[in-house]
């Protein structure tokens, strides 16, 4: 064991000073729980790493990441050879090996770099496990009863995410997670207590955790395997959290120190390494042939534990076949073939706002689609995404005071006061098996402020989350500028992979949540309003949204083209017709998505816009102007933030009212005609 201990270290300390950049320190001294994770205690197939009831494992405190890397080569990942563990700070742009583990890569559940991000992910593959054991395990059938793992170091017990996700597990005790803290008491700036000196263990048994003890995380594999095996134990009621002890960087001169951290240790430092372990100092990235013989047998073990699933699965099969079908459906990603039929073709006429408009859009498709999981930051009255006699996500021996009792099947989630975590979570939701469960996230606009690393974190790996902003304009009133988002829709726009989607009236959120659920490259937003808008049928076209903007009226020889969007939809139309009746002739045009647009041919963006012509486009937003530039030559936007009045009388008080607004464009449009204004010269109107 000691031989293994010292290969792992050593090669740590070997990769890190190879291109003289790295992080050393955590992951030698996370070598014993390496061993107990990967050798004893996981349940995962290195040749068949997507293998659905696999463990999942996630290191949150991602930049010890060749603690993850050399764990995977060692135990047999195919991709990841012995060139690609080499590849590590290389200039290679095909690297397995980056700087932070990223989900692209075998045996990589999730990309975790943000601190806290990690655990807030493993919380929600722990919950889909929960879910999907509560809806398809049967007596005697349990085809999903896989376990989460989860590393985290000192700076995710800081992290407020982190701090949210502990929080939330334990409420939700979830048996089936198990943390493992890597306990160097160091952080970049020094020990951890010149910032920190909390009781972590009371903290964590607070929050509803199991907890046990490791003292010696250096040499004492057979402990920490103890303690893992805990986390299995079908007896337990809460989720488990191991405190080991380690020493980071342990066996360097910098031992302990936090300059272990974030440095290679330095070749003679890692040659007085390999001196004390009885190395030869001139030998590097060497790993014995006992050490590779006592890793061998992990391929075969994974594809046993692949065969004794398949088994039971067929049997399962046998037993359940409605069931079963339904399972491996659900396991390939597939929704109901008619989804799109559950939404429906026709609204009201009424004045509705666009929150309300989701219910009346999707109510049924969530009702009778399991694979959505929707949930909210406390605010189902105001989202409107529920539907008859829904089931909430909560622990089946839970009676609260006040709401529903709750089971694992449930699909819709109160996530409580938690806007980061629920994005981060539905992160994980979402990873667990590709369209298993697509989460549907949901809170107010301005409130996915505080939840966009996460939202940023989704987007990053692709993931497939629906977010459902509400409040979404300077038109949620008397809640005042804290609460009235105009400068969150750039953050949202500029993001890659990401489909920010403004709808303007019922018909076009149907066409939002159209083009949501068939976008499986990414996040979607879909940023609606508080207040009622007018229903602009049979003008909108939920066909023209998944194209992110459309024609929504067109008028011979026009001079301008108007663009409206979302809640404010209807102001462009009034000011078209305001204009026309001063002899401007006007188009409008509907932009709902810069992304979904960004994706139409040249073509169909310039018959939309007609900029080529030499027709100006304004753009009415009361949001800030910037990203408008490429789409539009003037804009009526926000230049500031908005003010705590009434709904009816705040678009007033910011100018949003037909009259100045028309007699503005007007100007535009005569100043432009008169070369007073130079092409590319965006005015603020």
């Amino acid at each position: 064991m000691q031989l293994v201990l010292q290969s792992f270290r050593l090669l740590i300390a070997d990769l890190c000073q190879q291109f003289g950049m790295g992080h050393p320190g955590g992951a030698i001294g996370m070598a014993t729980i390496g061993v107990a994770l990967w050798k004893y205690t996981m349940k995962y197939a290195p040749h068949q790493p997507d293998w659905f009831n696999r463990d999942r494992f996630i290191l949150s405190n991602g930049h010890a990441c060749l603690f993850q890397y050399t764990n995977l080569y060692l135990s047999g990942y195919k991709a990841m050879t012995w060139e690609q563990l080499l590849s590590y700070h290389s200039d290679r742009p095909d690297s397995l090996c980056p700087g932070h583990p990223e989900i692209e890569h075998e045996g990589i559940e999730l990309t975790t770099g943000p601190l806290g991000q990690g655990i807030a992910n493993a919380v929600g593959l722990a919950m889909a496990t929960k879910h999907l054991a509560a809806t398809f395990n049967r007596e005697d059938h349990e085809i999903v009863d896989n376990h989460t793992w989860c590393m985290v170091g000192d700076a995710c017990m800081q992290e407020g995410v982190g701090c949210e996700a502990f929080s939330y597990a334990g409420h939700l005790k979830l048996t089936n997670l198990t943390v493992i803290y890597d306990n160097n008491q160091i952080t970049c700036d020094g020990s951890v207590d010149l910032t920190n000196t909390e009781d972590v263990n009371a903290k964590m048994r607070a929050c509803g955790w199991d907890v046990t003890d490791v003292f010696d995380g250096v040499n004492d594999v057979a402990s920490i395997v103890a303690a893992l095996e805990k986390g299995r134990d079908p007896n337990r009621t809460k989720p488990l959290f191991i405190n080991v002890q380690t020493v980071i960087g342990v066996g360097s001169a910098v031992a302990g120190q936090a300059v272990a951290h974030g440095a290679p240790l330095g070749a003679g430092n890692v040659k007085d390494m390999k001196r004390a372990y009885g190395w030869d100092t001139e030998r590097t990235f060497h790993i014995p042939d006992k050490v590779k013989a006592f890793y061998a047998d992990l391929p075969s073990r994974g594809n046993k534990y692949i065969d004794d699933w398949n088994t039971r699965l067929a049997a399962y099969t046998k037993a359940h076949p409605d069931l079963a079908a339904t399972f491996k459906d659900r396991m390939a990603g597939k929704l109901p073939e008619n989804w799109a039929s559950k939404i429906p073709t026709s609204f009201t006429s009424d004045p509705t706002p666009t929150r309300k408009s989701n219910s009346m859009a999707i109510a049924k498709l969530l009702a009778e689609a399991p694979p959505f999981i929707v949930g909210t930051a406390d605010l189902t009255p105001s989202v409107n995404l529920t539907w008859p006699d829904y089931e909430i996500f909560n622990p089946p021996d839970l009676q609260p005071v006040s709401g529903k009792v709750g089971s694992y099947a449930g699909r819709y989630v109160h996530f409580g006061i938690r806007e980061h975590v629920m994005a981060a979570i539905a992160n994980g939701l979402a990873a667990y098996a590709p369209g298993t469960i697509v989460p549907i996230t949901s809170s107010f606009f301005m409130f996915y402020l505080y939840a966009a690393p996460a939202v940023r974190m989704g987007a990053l790996q692709k993931l497939k989350v629906i977010h459902v902003a509400t409040h979404d304009s300077i038109g949620a009133g008397e809640d005042g500028p804290t609460h009235q988002p105009v400068e969150l829709a750039a953050l949202y726009r500029a993001m890659p992979n990401m489909h920010y989607i403004r709808p303007g009236d019922s018909e076009e959120v149907a066409g939002a949540w159209q083009a949501a659920i068939l976008y499986n490259d990414g996040p979607s937003m879909i940023s609606v309003s508080r207040h009622a808008v007018p229903q602009l049928t049979p003008l909108t076209n939920r066909k023209g949204v998944r194209k992110g903007a459309y024609v929504l009226r067109e008028e011979k020889g026009a001079k301008v083209t108007v663009i409206g969007v979302g809640a404010e939809l209807s102001f462009a139309v009034q000011v078209t017709e305001e204009l026309g009746k001063s002899g401007v002739p006007a188009r409008v045009v509907s932009f709902p998505s810069h992304a979904l647009f960004r994706l139409q041919p040249l073509e169909y963006q310039r018959e939309v816009l007609r900029r080529h012509e030499g027709i100006p486009a304004v753009v009415i937003e009361p949001y800030v102007s910037l990203g408008w530039e490429r789409w539009a030559d003037a804009g009526v936007n926000m230049k500031g933030f908005g003010h705590s009045l009434p709904g009816k009388y705040i678009y007033q008080h910011f100018g949003y009212e037909v009259e100045g607004m028309t007699k503005r464009v007007e100007s535009f449009v005569e100043n432009w005609e008169g070369g007073k204004i130079g092409r590319g010269e965006f005015q603020e109107l």
